[in-house]
């Protein structure tokens, strides 16, 4: 270990202790006032004149302007104060999302997220900073927002939410925000919210574009048509993986995830402040149509609304006929990593078609004819190459038509029929399956070796250019 990283490590643990003893400083003072908050409550005195209203004199202070809101008011910074959130994923969305609930005055926020801070993340999860760099993502944010607002209380689940935990942690807030960004975790965490009655705040983002969605509100028994859509209403199956991008791959534009994080804190507040929340009759009928909002970054005109149908009677989850049941859900009797077809590393090729990423430097290096095929997206490509590849997408490879005498546009003429072909991918997935359709068309049979670089890019950053921008 380096100096700088054993320095950071230190600094990441003295901030931690700080924080410890911050909140049990935090914990005696309010221990030590804890009659005269009592009696603040009540219109308690706090010297010798009487106090009479509801809310504390720093809460006055503090939540002025959203208190003279007719959607809010007083009754509505009351049931922010007595409210809970709990925020899954404490990255692009969680932290807008979470530093706007906090700021509203909303009494417990949980974060739960098994990742640390990467430099990487900077650009749009604003609850980091640099010198949090491989500090747990759920103890960074959560220093943070105690500096934005010490006055409510934080709880950290430091790690990811399974079927087995799933209902522990869920059970115990009032209201849930889904800021992740996988499949398997969109499905649990609605799922979840179903059998122990939370209503759900859900949004993604990708490059620039948006989705927004509230989901199980009203929060009412499985098979009540009144309650509202959950995920599995408005996504019965699952997009096949092929087509799921992720931000690694996609990008993400910093603002455009901002965006939708700050938007899933305010449906959360107009949900708290209302006092729909548990109020006897309370139907989605009343609250109008089921609505998916849209965001583009890109256009004149970037949000949209698409109307959604309510519950599906056949629903796995919240339908009349649904068979989940908390107990179900916690034994993890229901496979989602299956159900979302999440394969796992793609291993189809035989080791000697590939080859190491130092074995291409010294293939670069020597003066044999060769082709080099990166089949990263055009985006990936231009931050960084090797020199002499030649850039097809994979997505279009795999449309290409294939067979017996077809020569590939993209082939350059003068390659001798013989001259090896290696490809390259961002992490030695994808360039698998190319090398498999290329020797199925055919084009290995002259004795072509056709393989690829095992690790992609970021294996030849780790292990020949340290230097290379990776993607």
């Amino acid at each position: 270990m380096s100096a700088t990283e054993s320095l950071r490590l230190r600094i990441q643990a003295t901030e931690l202790e700080l924080d410890r003893l911050k909140e049990e400083l935090r914990q005696a003072e309010a221990a030590e006032a804890e009659d005269l908050d009592a009696e603040a409550s009540e219109g308690q005195p706090t010297d010798d004149t009487p106090w009479k209203w509801p809310l504390s004199a720093d809460e006055y202070e503090r939540y002025a302007r959203q208190l003279i809101i007719p959607q809010v008011g007083v009754p509505g910074q009351l049931r922010l104060k007595k409210a809970s959130v709990l925020v899954v994923g404490a990255g692009g969305l969680g932290c807008p999302a979470a530093a706007y609930l906090a700021g509203a005055g909303v009494g417990t926020i949980g974060l739960a997220d098994d990742d640390v801070v990467e430099v990487s993340n900077l650009h749009r999860q604003i609850a980091h900073s640099t010198d949090k760099v491989g500090m747990h993502k759920v103890d960074s944010a959560i220093q943070f927002l105690r500096s934005l607002n010490p006055t409510i209380a934080f709880r950290a689940h430091r790690g990811r939410i399974t079927s087995e935990t799933a209902g522990a942690i869920i059970s115990d807030y009032d209201l849930v925000l889904d800021c992740t960004d996988h499949p398997t975790s969109r499905y649990l965490i609605s799922d979840a919210c179903v059998v122990h009655g939370k209503p759900l705040v859900f949004a993604s983002a990708l490059q620039t574009h948006g989705q927004l969605m509230v989901m199980n509100y009203p929060p009412l028994p499985q098979g009540d048509p009144h309650g509202g859509p959950c995920y599995r209403c408005i996504f019965p199956k699952p997009s096949p993986p092929e087509t799921v991008t992720s931000c690694g791959e996609g990008g993400i534009l910093g603002p455009v995830v901002g965006v939708m994080g700050v938007l899933q804190a305010l449906e959360a507040i107009k949900i708290l402040a209302s006092g729909n929340l548990g109020r006897e009759g309370f139907k989605r009928e009343d609250l109008g149509p089921a609505q998916m909002l849209l965001f583009s970054g890109h256009v004149a005109a970037p949000f949209r609304s698409v109307r959604m149908a309510g519950r599906r009677k056949a629903c796995f989850a919240c339908g009349e006929a649904s068979g989940l049941t908390r107990e179900s859900l916690g034994s993890g009797s229901v496979d989602y990593i299956q159900f979302c077809g999440v394969v796992p590393a793609v291993e189809i090729l035989a080791p000697e078609e590939r080859i190491s990423p130092t074995q291409y430097r010294e293939i670069a290096e020597g003066s044999t004819k060769h082709l080099l095929l990166d089949v990263r997206q055009v985006e990936h490509f231009g931050v960084s190459s090797l020199d002499g590849a030649v850039n097809v997408p994979y997505r279009t490879l795999l449309r290409e038509e294939a067979g017996e005498g077809i020569v590939p546009a993209w082939m350059p003429p003068d390659l001798p029929a013989t001259a090896p072909i290696y490809v390259v991918c961002r992490q030695g997935e994808e360039s698998q399956y190319v090398t498999r359709k290329l020797k199925d068309s055919g084009l290995g049979r002259d004795g072509r070796f056709i393989g690829d670089i095992e690790g992609g890019m970021r294996a030849w950053k780790r292990d020949v250019d340290p230097t290379m921008p990776f993607t």
